[in-house]
Parts: structure tokens; sequence; C-alpha cells
């Protein structure tokens, strides 16, 4: 995790001091997550968005590094107990490093590792960040279109690598 993160502050100083040769800007969308494996069997999507920075670093012609910082709103809806969708909701701050290589002169294909910080954890209004591990490492894939030098649409999958919890949320005496 360390070495994720100062590899992220390094990429990130040799942006700032080769500035002529990063892009900087600001992003948002929206997300739609599920939690899969573990206890969990019946699943369905929940619907978040995720806001902040990236800087968009020249390595080559046409292959640069992107590294993020992200405010995340994620979770899944599950099967509660009486019948009805209970929703877990987590919150990350996600910080992706990206490999980014333009195909043509405005799309791009990106992939790359990603550091999740578990910010808060509830389901159902419930405080559940105790039963939940603090950090999640995921893997992103992507896509994007630049439109202008300002505007870009883009469409990302991240899996997990990492288990939500080592504990049982459940609590109850089974």
């Amino acid at each position: 995790m360390k070495r994720i993160i100062l590899a992220a502050i390094a990429v990130m100083a040799f942006g700032f001091t080769n500035a002529q040769q990063t892009r900087f800007g600001v992003k948002g969308g929206l997300n739609i997550s599920t939690v899969v494996g573990g206890d969990v069997d019946d699943t369905k999507s929940l619907v978040g968005f995720h806001v902040g920075g990236f800087a968009e670093i020249k390595v080559f012609d046409k292959f640069f590094i992107q590294p993020e910082l992200l405010y995340s709103a994620q979770g899944t809806k599950v099967d509660g107990p009486l019948g009805g969708d209970a929703d877990l909701k987590l919150n990350y701050l996600n910080i992706p490093v990206l490999a980014k290589y333009y195909i043509v002169d405005k799309f791009s294909v990106e992939a790359g590792p990603q550091l999740g910080i578990l910010l808060s954890a509830k389901a159902e209004g419930q405080d559940i960040k105790d039963y939940t591990r603090s950090v999640d490492l995921g893997f992103n894939i992507g896509a994007g279109y630049n439109f202008t030098d300002n505007l870009s649409v883009g469409l990302r999958y991240t899996i997990g690598l990492s288990p939500l919890t080592d504990k049982d949320i459940d609590n109850s005496d089974d």
C-alpha cells in the first residue's frame, strides 16, 4: 500500500516538474457497483457517483500516465432478512494510477491499479466500518474519447482484488 501511494506521489511530482507535458483536470461521473462473493448470495447493482481530479502526464508520443484522486460512492443492494432490499453504502477515497495510450488522436485505452481507502460503510443507516476492510485494491481497464482539450467521456471497469471483509458482518449467534 505504501509503495502504491509513493508511486502515485512520484508520478505527480514528475508531472509538476514537467508541466508543459502535463494536463490537469476535474472529473465526475456515475458509478454502478455490486459486491459479489463471500456470504452474499443475491446482490443487485447500486448507483453512486465519483468526483475528483487527475493529471495526465506525457511519457512518450501517445503514452501517458494518469494518476487520479477520487471520492467514490459505491455499494450494493442485498436481499434483506424480511424480503426487502437493503442498501450497503461504501464511500472511498480512490487513487487509481493508469497507463493511458492514445490509439488515434482522440481515442485512448487505459489500465492500471487502484488503491481505495474506506471513508465510511453503512448498511441501512448503521455504521459497519468496523466490519469492513479499510483498504480496497482493484484493477481498472477502460477507454475514453476527447471531444475537445477540455471535454472527454470515458468508460471504466474496476475489478476488486481484495475481499470486503474478513469478519462476519451479521454478528448473530448461528
